[in-house]
């Protein structure tokens, strides 16, 4: 008989039974949002496990990586790999077939597989002054050769209130009006699909008034999908209307010179580019 929850250790488990039954229970819901299919959970995990996190919080490694440009700013990422145990197990708790069969249940996307690499994955901080401007995030995972197709957030920030800022928004596909916010409360689960116009991100700036940052988990999930048909692409920031929220043109400038140029051609060139900045690093 199987066990009724997901053994991780000692103290770590989460109810396996009532995972699959809640992914059924809200995939009517979850598949009808619009202008993308994505939901809102509260209360999403056991609270003691994520009190654990909270407590790890205070013994963050070095951030695998950190953004610091107009589109996202005091923004970093750790590594699960990388963080204390109890955080460490809850990500591969995240990971497993019971959570797995939960996400699948909801979303009606079957063959979906974590990443055992967690890339642009893990807790993720922003600090205060901090934003992530609204973008469409990148489809394709090079290394395993996937197609990327949902996010899931959970949030870490007890007693977050709505001026402390840093919200979740959903806006739509032609970015001409927000859908959905949410603050981004202590144990409230965000799950979206992934794809080229799904556009969200926490523009609002954070400004806690003790300067505590704002933290989530971020995970992603994929299915083995990827075929020739499809194009691969970063990540999308768009910019809201009225605001001064800068486009990365940089992306804009690539993507229409992959437009316009014979693959053969792209390619070199794309080489020559990557060679340079090597040698440019090595002599500077």
């Amino acid at each position: 008989m199987r066990p009724a929850f997901i053994p991780v250790s000692p103290t770590l488990s989460v109810d396996a039974s009532r995972m699959v039954s809640l992914g059924r229970s809200v995939r009517e819901a979850y598949c009808a949002a619009e202008p993308f299919p994505y939901i809102k959970i509260d209360d999403f995990l056991p609270e003691s496990l994520l009190e654990g996190v909270l407590a790890d919080l205070g013994a963050l490694p070095e951030p695998e990586s950190s953004f610091e440009r107009s589109q996202e700013r005091f923004k970093r990422s750790y590594a699960p790999t990388a963080l204390p145990e109890r955080t460490r197990n809850l990500f591969w708790l995240l990971n497993s077939r019971p959570f797995l069969t939960f996400l699948e249940n909801m979303t009606g996307i079957d063959g979906l597989m974590g990443d055992p690499y967690y890339l642009g994955g893990g807790i993720h901080e922003v600090r205060s002054g901090g934003h992530l401007d609204i973008h469409a995030d990148f489809n394709y995972l090079k290394k395993l050769n996937l197609e990327r197709r949902l996010n899931l957030l959970i949030y870490l920030n007890p007693d977050w209130r709505p001026e402390f800022g840093g919200q979740f928004e959903i806006w739509n596909t032609d970015m001409t009006a927000r859908v959905a916010q949410f603050d981004p409360v202590f144990n409230r689960c965000v799950v979206f699909n992934t794809t080229g116009d799904s556009f969200h991100g926490n523009p609002n700036t954070v400004r806690h008034p003790e300067n505590k940052a704002r933290y989530s988990m971020a995970l992603y999930y994929y299915t083995a999908t990827w075929d020739a048909s499809k194009r691969q692409h970063t990540t999308h920031f768009k910019a809201r209307p009225g605001s001064r929220d800068a486009s990365d043109w940089r992306v804009r400038l690539a993507e229409t010179l992959e437009d316009v140029t014979p693959p053969f051609l792209f390619r070199l060139g794309n080489k020559v580019l990557h060679r340079s900045r090597g040698f440019l690093r090595q002599h500077t």
